[in-house]
C-alpha cells in the first residue's frame, strides 16, 4: 500500500548510515564502502553509510507462461503479387513455407544504432563526477567492533537479531556526487550525507574541498552541497521524459572507493514506485551499481545527466542486475527550493491507495484494473475536504491518466502545497469529477530541512 499523504514511513533509519569495511582487501586500500539497507528488505542504498539490515520481503514471481502458439503460417491476402485473396493453406510438417518466408522477407528490420562515444562522454564530463567522503557517528551495536562484518548480515535469514545499540561509535564513508554550476553546487544523495559532521568533496585532479550541507530531502533521497571554488566543470542537464525503454545510459562513481569508474547498460523501465519512496518515479536500468556509486549521475548516450544513482535491488548485497536512479528533473526541483529558502515543502492529499486488480476492477465495473484506489482517507485532509472516499477509484488527474497507485503518489509528490487539482474518480459504477486544494505535508519547522537528514515527522 502506498501513502501519499507526505507522512514519513515508521521507520526512524531508513537509509542506515556508513559502517567501516570489513575484507582484507579493502583494508589495503584503506576504502570503507558504504552499503546501505532502505527500509524495505532488498532495496539498498548504493553507497549510503550503514550495515545491510534488509531481508527478502517478497520474491519476483516467475513469468507466465506465453499462451501464444510456437509457430503458425499461413498464407492470406498480399502474398502473391497480383493474386487475389486466397484461402490459407495447410503446410506439412517439416515443409517450408516459400509464400510466408518471402512475406516475411519484405517485413522491414528495425534499423540498428550504433553505441554512444562512451570515451567522449567520461573524458568531457568525468571532471564533473566527485567523491564524498564524510565522518560522524552514531549509535553503535553491541560487538560491532569486535566483528566488522556482523554489520553486512543483521537481519538476514539464519543470523541473530540486531543486538540492542550502546553508545557512540565513529564512522567514515564514501559516495559520489556531480558538479551542476561552476560556483561550486553539488548534487548527491540524502543517505551518502546523514549523520556526517564532517563532509569534503574530492575533484577528479585529487584536490579535496569542505563542503557544507545547504540541505537534504529524505523523502526524495536528495541532498545540496556548497564548496568554496569557481570555475569548475559543470554536466549538462537532460530530460528524463526523453527517454525510453532500451535507450543506452552510462554511469560515473566510486563504488567502492573506485574513483572514476565508469558503467553501462540500457534503461530497463521508467516510473518505478518503490516501497518507501513513492514520490519518486524512479529509473531502473541494469548499470552496474555498488556501494560508493550513490550520488553519482546517470548519463543519457548524449552525455546529459537524466539521474542520480540511488539504490539496487539485492538479495546479497551485492549487484545483482537491478539499479535505480532519481530523475534530473525530481532533484532539481528540489534543489531549487533547499537553494531559495532552505527548506523543502511536498504536497500532501490525505489518502492512503492501492493498486486494482482485475477481480477488484471487475468489482467495481471498470472494464480494466487501471486506476488507484481509496484505501484510506485521512481526517481534516485535502481528499476529506474535497468529498473523496474510501473506495473511490482514482483514474486520472487533469489530462494524465492514472494506471496505478505509484502513479498518483508521483503526481501528488511532483506538486506544490495549495496547488489545485481536478481529479476524475469512479464511483458507484461511474465516472466523476472533484476539485482538490492540496495541503502541506509538513507544519511549522517540521517543514525544514535536517542540517544532518533527520527524518522529520509529517
Amino acid at each position: 500500500m502506498n501513502d501519499v499523504s507526505g507522512r514519513e514511513p515508521n521507520s526512524t533509519n531508513p537509509r542506515p548510515g556508513a559502517g567501516q569495511a570489513g575484507r582484507p582487501e579493502a583494508r589495503r586500500l584503506q576504502v570503507r564502502p558504504l552499503v546501505a539497507a532502505l527500509s524495505v528488505a532488498g532495496l539498498l542504498a548504493v553507497g549510503a553509510a550503514g550495515a545491510f539490515t534488509g531481508q527478502m520481503l517478497s520474491q519476483a514471481r516467475p513469468p507466465a507462461a506465453s499462451a501464444q502458439p510456437a509457430l503458425a503460417l499461413s498464407q492470406g491476402a498480399g502474398m502473391n503479387a497480383g493474386a487475389g485473396t486466397t484461402a490459407a493453406t495447410q503446410v506439412p510438417a517439416g515443409a517450408i513455407d516459400d509464400r510466408a518466408l518471402r512475406a516475411e522477407a519484405r517485413l522491414a528490420p528495425i534499423p540498428s544504432t550504433s553505441a554512444p562515444n562512451y570515451r567522449a562522454i567520461v573524458e568531457r564530463f568525468g571532471p564533473s563526477v566527485v567523491g564524498i567522503n564524510v565522518a560522524g557517528s552514531r549509535p553503535a551495536a553491541e560487538g560491532e567492533a569486535e566483528d566488522p562484518m556482523q554489520q553486512f548480515f543483521r537481519g538476514l535469514p539464519g543470523f541473530p537479531k540486531m543486538p540492542q545499540q550502546r553508545g557512540d561509535a565513529p564512522f567514515r564513508g564514501q559516495g559520489s556526487g556531480f558538479i551542476i554550476s561552476a560556483d561550486g553546487l553539488v548534487l548527491t544523495n540524502a543517505h551518502v550525507v546523514r549523520d556526517a559532521k564532517e563532509v569534503s568533496v574530492k575533484l577528479q585532479d585529487r584536490s579535496e574541498h569542505r563542503a557544507r550541507v545547504l540541505g537534504i530531502d529524505p523523502a526524495t533521497d536528495i541532498a545540496v552541497l556548497k564548496i568554496d571554488a569557481t570555475g569548475l566543470p559543470a554536466v549538462v542537464l537532460g530530460d528524463p521524459s526523453d527517454v525510453r525503454v532500451g535507450d543506452y545510459v552510462l554511469a560515473i562513481g566510486a563504488p567502492f572507493g573506485f574513483e572514476q569508474s565508469a558503467t553501462q547498460g540500457i534503461v530497463s523501465a521508467k516510473g518505478r514506485a518503490l516501497p518507501g519512496d513513492a514520490r519518486v518515479p524512479f529509473i531502473q536500468t541494469d548499470v552496474a551499481g555498488n556501494p560508493g556509486n550513490s550520488g553519482g549521475p546517470l548519463f543519457d548516450g548524449a552525455g546529459r545527466v537524466i539521474g542520480i544513482n540511488s539504490q539496487i535491488y539485492s538479495s546479497s548485497g551485492g549487484f545483482q542486475g537491478l539499479a535505480f536512479a532519481i530523475p534530473i528533473d525530481v532533484a532539481m526541483r528540489i534543489k531549487t527550493q533547499i537553494v531559495a529558502t532552505g527548506r523543502v515543502d511536498h504536497a500532501r492529499l490525505g489518502v492512503n491507495v492501492q493498486d486494482l486488480d482485475q477481480a477488484l476492477a471487475e468489482s467495481f465495473g471498470l472494464p480494466r484494473p487501471d486506476g488507484a484506489v481509496i484505501s484510506g482517507v485521512q481526517p481534516n485532509g485535502a481528499a476529506a475536504a474535497a468529498g473523496l472516499r474510501q473506495g473511490d477509484v482514482v483514474t486520472r488527474i487533469g489530462d494524465q491518466p492514472i494506471r496505478t497507485a505509484g502513479e498518483l503518489s508521483q503526481r501528488i509528490g511532483a506538486a506544490r502545497p495549495g496547488e489545485r487539482l481536478k481529479l476524475q474518480v469512479w464511483r458507484n459504477r461511474a465516472a466523476i469529477e472533484l476539485a482538490v486544494e492540496l495541503q502541506s505535508a509538513t507544519q511549522g519547522d517540521a517543514g525544514r530541512v535536517a542540517p544532518r537528514g533527520q527524518r522529520q515527522p509529517g
